[in-house]
């Protein structure tokens, strides 16, 4: 059978078996996402081997199968993590990062690539300029440059009233004084 046809095949099959497909695995898992998922991958799983399913027959009880098999194994693995966070309970918090902290990652975003692996390098893994040259490929007088722009163009995003003296990246979870 040509390709084409054997889509047309699987098309035709896919429209003719899929809803109900869903309907059956959302009735065992009771959450329409992971049925939808399961189903999903037992189609994808089923044209891979379209030939081999088309020559043998009814391709319906493999595909629904292989669903209902998917949709159990995603249920054992949310029931694992469950009973995983019920005998060590919750993961520790993770505290929020502060306003400056957001402020500073998004004006580092902002910045040309070049300069933000400069300041990253230099301001937050205190390396030096020569090492930081060295790593980039580029002179000490080019790191010297990216690192200038950097700073002037960081300072006039951070702030208007106060232009910080010195960058300091305060990684979350750290005392408040406490920065790299």
């Amino acid at each position: 059978m040509s390709e084409n046809g054997a889509w047309q095949d699987y098309e035709t099959f896919y429209a003719a078996t899929a809803r109900r497909l869903v309907t059956a695995v959302y009735a065992l898992t009771g959450d329409l996402g992971d049925a939808e998922d399961a189903v999903q991958e037992a189609y994808a799983r089923a044209w891979q081997r379209w030939d081999r399913l088309a020559a043998e027959g009814d391709p319906t009880p493999w595909v629904r199968t292989v669903a209902l098999r998917l949709a159990v194994s995603t249920w054992r693995k949310t029931r694992n993590r469950l009973r995983a966070h019920l005998r060590h309970g919750p993961p520790p918090a993770v505290p929020s990062a502060a306003p400056d902290h957001v402020a500073l990652v998004t004006a580092l975003r902002e910045l040309p690539r070049d300069q933000r692996v400069a300041v990253v390098l230099h301001h937050v893994l205190d390396l030096p300029v020569a090492q930081v040259a060295q790593e980039t490929g580029v002179s000490e007088p080019a790191v010297r440059t990216r690192l200038s722009r950097a700073r002037r163009t960081l300072r006039a995003r951070l702030t208007e009233e106060r232009a910080p003296h010195r960058l300091s990246f305060t990684m979350p979870g750290t005392p408040r004084g406490e920065t790299r």
